[in-house]
C-alpha cells in the first residue's frame, strides 16, 4: 500500500479526535507511518537502567539540596532558582514524569541525558505508539501503561496535601500557540483525572503573593500548577514592563505559596552538569554503593566539566540546559568540528564535555522516501518507576527536526 495512504489511515483519525495533531511539524513529516521492531529484552533493559539511574539521580539531588549555594551555581543553576530547587515533596523521587535518553552502542546501552523537568514525547509513547501498533496488528511495548500517569499524579497531589498545600485550584498550563505543548498538556490533564483546568501561560497573573488565573474579573489563586515550561526558561522571563515575572514565580514556590509539577527539584537532575559530578565521584570511587558504581559504569558515559578528550578521543560539548539539540557540538579528537548546532540561545550556559558515542544507524520509509538516520531511545520514569519507551530518528545531533518512529515487539 502507498506510504501516504497508510500514514493518512493512521494519523487522520488521531488528528480528528484532537489528541495528537502534530504528526506534521515545521512544514515536514514528524510522525512516521513505518514501524520498527524490537525484542522484549529492549524494553526490559531500558526499564531496569532507568529505575537504577533514577535512584542514583534522586540520591544525588537530595544530597545537593543539603549543600550550600555554590554547588548549585557550579551546576549551572541560576541564583534565583536555588531556593525553589531545594523544595522536595517526594523524598527519593526526583520527578513525577521524566525521560532518560539512551543510545544502543557496541558497548551496550548508554544514557545520554535525563529530561526530568519538562520531557516531551509523552503522547507519542503512551498513546500514539499503540494506535500504530494496532494498525499493523503488532504488539505495543507500551500497552496499558497510561494508568501509570494517573497514579503518578494522584501520588504527587496526595503528597502535597500531606504537606499542607491546598489543592482547590489545580491548573495545567503551557504555551498556547505550540500544538505539541498544548496537546501534551491537555493529554496529561485528561489522564490525570484530576479536577483541574487548562489555562495558557499568557493568562496566568501574579496577584498578592499568589499565581492566579483571571476568571470573571476575579483573580483566582492557583494552588498546584502543572507546567510544560522549563524552569530554566521561566527564570529569565520578564513582562513587557521589565518586571522579572519568572523570578517572582520562583519566589512564590520557594515560600510555599505554589506547588509545582514536575517539582522544582527536577531542575537539579535536569542539568547535564550533574552527570559530570556523578562521573567524577564514580571515578574517585566515592559516595556510591558497589552496585551503583556498576550501574554508572554500565550505563553512563564519561562526562567532565573540562575537556579531557582533546587529543585522545572524539567528544561532545553540551550546554547544561540545552533542548532539542540546541548548542551541541560534536568534535574529533583533534578538536575539528564534526557537526554543530548553530543555535546561540544557550551560549551563555555552563557546558559539559562528554565522550562521543555513535548512535545506532537505521533505515526506514518516510514521506520523502527512504531515510537513513540515527536512533535515540527515550525511557520514561513515573515517580521512580520505569514506564513507556519511544524512539526518535534523526541526524547525528537529535534536534526538533527528527522523526518519531513507532516501535513494536517481535
Amino acid at each position: 500500500m502507498d506510504y501516504l495512504k497508510r500514514r493518512e489511515e493512521i494519523y487522520k483519525p488521531l488528528r480528528d479526535e484532537g489528541i495528537f495533531t502534530w504528526d506534521w511539524m515545521y512544514g515536514k513529516e514528524y510522525a512516521l507511518a513505518s514501524i520498527y521492531p524490537i525484542s522484549p529484552q529492549v524494553k526490559e533493559e531500558l526499564g531496569y537502567a532507568s529505575e537504577q539511574l533514577g535512584e542514583i539521580f534522586a540520591n544525588m539531588v537530595e544530597a545537593i539540596q543539603m549543600m550550600d549555594d555554590q554547588i548549585f551555581l557550579e551546576l549551572g543553576i541560576a541564583k534565583d532558582m536555588i531556593a525553589a530547587a531545594r523544595m522536595a515533596p517526594l523524598p527519593g523521587i526526583t520527578t513525577v514524569i521524566g525521560r532518560f535518553d539512551f543510545a544502543k552502542t557496541n558497548k551496550g546501552w548508554k544514557m545520554l541525558e535525563f529530561n526530568s523537568d519538562t520531557p516531551g514525547g509523552i503522547v507519542e509513547a503512551f498513546y500514539v505508539n499503540g494506535k500504530v501498533c494496532s494498525y499493523y496488528g503488532k504488539q505495543d511495548p507500551n500497552f496499558n501503561l497510561e494508568d501509570g500517569i494517573t497514579q503518578a499524579f494522584e501520588q504527587i497531589i496526595k503528597k502535597y496535601i500531606e504537606l499542607d498545600y491546598d489543592a482547590d485550584k489545580i491548573v495545567f498550563s503551557s504555551l498556547e500557540w505550540h500544538p505539541e505543548d498544548v496537546g501534551t498538556t491537555r493529554y496529561l490533564l485528561n489522564r490525570s483525572q484530576l479536577d483541574a483546568s487548562f489555562v495558557p501561560l499568557k493568562d496566568l497573573r501574579l496577584y498578592k503573593d499568589k499565581l492566579c488565573v483571571l476568571i470573571e474579573n476575579q483573580f483566582v489563586p492557583i494552588d498546584i500548577l502543572y507546567r510544560l515550561h522549563p524552569l530554566s526558561v521561566l527564570n529569565s522571563e520578564q513582562d513587557i514592563d521589565g518586571f522579572p515575572t519568572g523570578a517572582a514565580v520562583l519566589k512564590l514556590i520557594a515560600e510555599g505559596n505554589l506547588a509545582l509539577i514536575n517539582p522544582p527539584a527536577a531542575i537539579i537532575a535536569q542539568t547535564k552538569a550533574l552527570q559530570a559530578l556523578i562521573w567524577n565521584l564514580h571515578e574517585m570511587g566515592e559516595y556510591f554503593t558497589q552496585k551503583q558504581h556498576e550501574i554508572i559504569e554500565s550505563y553512563m558515559i564519561p562526562t567532565y566539566f573540562e575537556n579531557r578528550f582533546l587529543g585522545h578521543s572524539p567528544y561532545v560539548v553540551k550546554p547544561v540546559f540545552g533542548r532539542e539539540g540546541g548548542g551541541i557540538g560534536l568534535y574529533a579528537a583533534d578538536g575539528s568540528v564534526l557537526a554543530r548546532d548553530l543555535c546561540d540561545s544557550f551560549s551563555d550556559q555552563v557546558v559539559i564535555y562528554q565522550q562521543m558515542i555513535e548512535l545506532e544507524n537505521v533505515k526506514t520509509e518516510t514521506f520523502d522516501g527512504m531515510y537513513e538516520g540515527y536512533l535515540l531511545w527515550g525511557s520514561f520514569l513515573l515517580n521512580g518507576k520505569a514506564s513507556a519507551i519511544n524512539a526518535r530518528l534523526g541526524g547525528r545531533i537529535t534536534d526538533d527536526a527528527s522523526y518519531f518512529l513507532p516501535i513494536c515487539v517481535e
